[in-house]
């Protein structure tokens, strides 16, 4: 499940414990300076035995280290630090392998049996092996405060086959399980840490490039490199200093001063960053944002005021005034050149205020009559731009803040809010999530768009690698976006700066992948 602390403008607002994170940073600027940060310092050695050091400022810092409570969003790239999963994309989107290295499906596509890498262990010394993965989803299953539960309904029960095969026996045909159960959904612990989920959640041990040694919650994180992880070779990073980012401002400076060498940014910071000489780069990814409906409560129960608020919106001035130019307007949750993106559906409802006015007449609705309470977690600009494009057709909007606002939205209590995700490797599960009757996403529970769910069906009873696949799964797509319960409106990139002594990183979409990379002089 995504929560609204990963929509992208969040980024400026969720900093953690600001004022523990600037003691971090003082504290990361000491030792800067200190000799026995060698060439780390400086962003690192990079060759010649020398140590080199990833030093991280984050907006992301995670809450929870426990994979299984922190759920699917941003943080899920930190996490991906410590832990690894049975699968990972590569630039493509494509399901490759991780902690397993091969896979395969039964003949009528309701079991799957991942076949695990051998001879690997937890940071803990723990094996990993199939037990080890069946304890992994039984507790995203089950266990209490589980933030993956609701994505793993397709999965009926999970089996061992001698120590290093995992068998997952389906509720249905699904093909779409070797991108699901990626680093976004299923980073293992060790069934050992596991035991006690309350230590796990501020100590976490898993089996991926890097090993936690130090933890303050919500404030900084040192790691060094697994000498055990499964492609050890290819990770030429000895330490990392992750600290959650005190403030926007302060992190162009950071990096101009050596304190980080690798940050997550702003877009109102990338002018800064590219004029003090620093790499910035998007990495490719899935955030959409949206205007979120709920049909069941009006005026939203009228669907003409549901198709007035969609040709109300202007897509574009979200970009302009949010994005600093590196968005991009979108009415659908993929970018355009992604499989699932439709491009059928590429105009649908495009900006005609005067035509939103109209609508809104023949639903019988004066101008001014109709008053909406746009409920938000936090302070947002886009609520301040959405109140004022709809102010335009005749539609009073209050903003209000309410800092619960999670359990009134994914109880569906609430009328009219904003929502945004980072996606998901499959986009069987980004749909069902945006549109399906039990989605955490569809303000609108239980409805769904006609046809949308045997179109989702006709999705996983087909390969990833059938001819068919990208036509049935736009398909899918296409009718997900005759729902009524959502708007879509702008996509914000994830966007990075980093030192120039820091090698390109991997164009994984939404990924955070340290493999190949190096820190030099």
């Amino acid at each position: 499940m995504t929560s609204a602390q990963h929509l992208p403008s969040a980024r400026r607002t969720r900093r953690g414990a600001v004022l523990g994170a600037l003691v971090a940073l003082a504290a990361l600027v000491l030792s800067a300076c200190g000799s026995g940060s060698g060439t780390a310092a400086a962003g690192g050695g990079g060759g010649g035995g020398k140590s080199t050091t990833l030093k991280w400022a984050s907006s992301f810092f995670p809450t929870h280290w426990d994979p299984v409570v922190g759920g699917s969003g941003a943080q899920f790239r930190i996490l991906a630090l410590p832990y690894a999963a049975l699968t990972k994309t590569d630039a493509k989107g494509n399901a490759v392998p991780d902690l397993a290295q091969s896979w395969v499906y039964n003949g009528t596509g309701d079991e799957i049996t991942f076949h695990l890498r051998p001879n690997l262990t937890f940071s803990d010394g723990t094996p990993v092996n199939a037990a080890a993965v069946k304890n992994a989803i039984d507790r995203a299953k089950t266990q209490k405060n589980s933030a993956l539960f609701g994505d793993l309904t397709s999965i009926k029960s999970v089996t061992t086959g001698g120590d290093l095969d995992v068998v997952v026996h389906l509720t249905q045909v699904d093909h779409q399980i070797p991108l699901l159960l990626g680093e976004r959904v299923l980073q293992i612990a060790s069934p050992k840490a596991a035991a006690d989920p309350a230590k796990l959640d501020q100590n976490p041990v898993g089996a991926g490039p890097f090993i936690v040694t130090q933890l303050i919650p919500g404030t900084k994180v040192v790691l060094k490199k697994n000498p055990n992880y499964w492609d050890a070779k290819n990770i030429h990073i000895d330490n990392v200093q992750l600290v959650s980012a005190p403030d926007v401002s302060t992190v162009v400076s950071g990096l101009q001063t050596g304190v980080y060498n690798f940050a997550d940014l702003a877009p109102s910071q990338a002018k800064a960053a590219k004029a003090a000489g620093l790499d910035v780069f998007v990495q490719p990814g899935f955030n959409a944002s949206n205007i979120s409906l709920n049909i069941n409560k009006a005026p939203f129960d009228n669907p003409k005021v549901v198709d007035a608020v969609r040709y109300a919106t202007n897509r574009q001035e979200f970009v302009d005034k949010l994005t600093f130019g590196y968005g991009k307007p979108t009415n659908q949750p993929f970018p355009p050149g992604y499989v699932a993106y439709d491009e059928k559906s590429a105009n649908l409802y495009p900006y005609d205020p005067a035509k939103a006015k109209q609508l809104l007449e023949q639903a019988g609705f004066k101008s001014g009559q109709i008053k909406l309470d746009l409920v938000i977690p936090k302070e947002d600009p886009a609520a301040e731009i959405v109140q004022s494009q709809l102010a335009a057709i005749g539609i009073t909007v209050t903003i209000k803040i309410n800092k619960n606002w999670a359990t009134p939205f994914f109880a569906k209590d609430l009328t009219f809010s904003l929502y945004g995700t980072t996606g998901r490797d499959s986009a069987v599960q980004t749909l069902t999530a945006h549109f399906g009757p039990d989605g955490p996403l569809n303000l609108s529970s239980p409805y769904e768009p006609e046809g949308f769910e045997a179109a989702i069906a006709k999705v996983r009873q087909t390969p990833l690698d059938a001819p068919d696949y990208p036509q049935v799964l736009q398909a899918a797509t296409r009718a997900g976006l005759q729902s009524k319960a959502l708007v879509f409106d702008y996509s914000s990139p994830n966007l990075f700066a980093k030192s120039k002594a820091i090698s390109a990183l991997p164009a994984n979409p939404a990924h955070i992948d340290w493999t190949g990379v190096t820190i030099g002089d």
